[in-house]
This record gives C-alpha cells, sequence and structure tokens, in this order.
C-alpha cells in the first residue's frame, strides 16, 4: 500500500502527542492502531480509534480546518506506517532495555500496556460481542493470558536471585506475543488485507 500521508518520524510524532496533551505512549498508540487494522469489528474507523487516545470529553479541540486536516493527516501517516507493517507480517513490539533488576518494573508495565491498552484494545474496537472463529478467539485469549505474565511478573521476580533467568523470559515472552500476533495477521487478516485499507473517515 503506497501512504499518502508520510509518517513524520517517532521524535516528531512524540513532540505531536505532547502538544496535544495525549498520555499514551507512542508504543501503545502504535499497537492500538497494529490491533485495529487486525479488528474483525469491520465498523471500527480510523478517526475513533485516534478519538480513543483521550479521556471522553478531552479529545483536541482543533481551531481551524487547517489544523483539523494537518491533525489527521499526522495520524494517518502512523496509520498507514503499521499498515504497511501488517502487510508485510513484519510487526514487532517496540524495543526496551532491561538492563538489571531495577528496570523489570518499567519493562513490565510498558509491555503490558502496549498489548492490553494496545494491541488488544485496538482489535476487540469497544466491542466484546463479537462473532469470530473460535481459533481467532482462543488465539486473542492467549494474548491475554501473555500480557499477564508482565502483570505478574514483577512480584514473582522479587524472590527470584537469578537476572539472567527473568530477563530471558522476558524476552521468551516478547517473541511468543509477536509470534501470536503474526499468526493473527497470518491466518485472519492478510487474506482480506486489500478490503481493510480505509480513510480517516
Amino acid at each position: 500500500m503506497k501512504s499518502e500521508n508520510k509518517y513524520i518520524g517517532d521524535d516528531n510524532f512524540i513532540k505531536f502527542l505532547e502538544h496535544y496533551d495525549c498520555e499514551l505512549p507512542l508504543s501503545v498508540i502504535k499497537m492500538r492502531f497494529v490491533g485495529a487494522i487486525c479488528s474483525p469489528n469491520l465498523e471500527l474507523r480510523p478517526a475513533d480509534v485516534i478519538n480513543s487516545f483521550w479521556e471522553q470529553g478531552k479529545s483536541p479541540r482543533l481551531q481551524t480546518q487547517k489544523e483539523a486536516d494537518l491533525f489527521f493527516k499526522f495520524f494517518m501517516g502512523l496509520w498507514d506506517e503499521m499498515f504497511s507493517l501488517v502487510s508485510f507480517n513484519k510487526v514487532h513490539l517496540c524495543k526496551k532495555e532491561l538492563k538489571d533488576r531495577s528496570d523489570i518494573e518499567d519493562y513490565c508495565f510498558e509491555r503490558y500496556n502496549e498489548i492490553e491498552n494496545g494491541f488488544a484494545e485496538g482489535f476487540w474496537g469497544g466491542k466484546s460481542d463479537l462473532q469470530i472463529p473460535s481459533y481467532l478467539a482462543e488465539v486473542a485469549d492467549s494474548i491475554n493470558e501473555l500480557s499477564g505474565i508482565y502483570a505478574n511478573l514483577p512480584e514473582k521476580s522479587l524472590s527470584v536471585q537469578n537476572f539472567p533467568a527473568i530477563k530471558s523470559a522476558l524476552e521468551s515472552t516478547d517473541k511468543m506475543v509477536e509470534k501470536t500476533i503474526s499468526f493473527i495477521i497470518e491466518n485472519f487478516v492478510l487474506p482480506r488485507i486489500d478490503s481493510l485499507k480505509k480513510s480517516v473517515n
């Protein structure tokens, strides 16, 4: 897919999010877009996903049509970037450093948000009663189970003295998450990828 809206890059996009008081990290926004692109909720629009980045009633007030056009152009640049990654099945979790035990809690918190508030939130698109194939429901459930590892591991790691073992467990979980998302893309998304191309509306 050729993008009509070029992505402005991570550093510039982070500044853009700060300007509009968006509290969600870029890594979560990227994965929510990926989840939405993969979503079985065919009524879900990019604009709906973008609005979900702010609490209800706190969405930015865009003063002019020019500002609104630029606002959505920047978001659609990122959407198209994520769409391209999905199209090539090249979605990866955001790279994070895990240097020592003091990093574990932050690492797990960020990963949990990336998966639960990012991918899973986008995938379900605000609906919990979607009719989906049983295999897809099982795979989606496994995403939740994997995110639970990140939620529970910091407390369990207090009793584990071997930091390399903890690091290895987290790296393995990261790979399992990526493989699970890859499976969803390969088997559920790519067969219908052309029908998923969307504009901001």
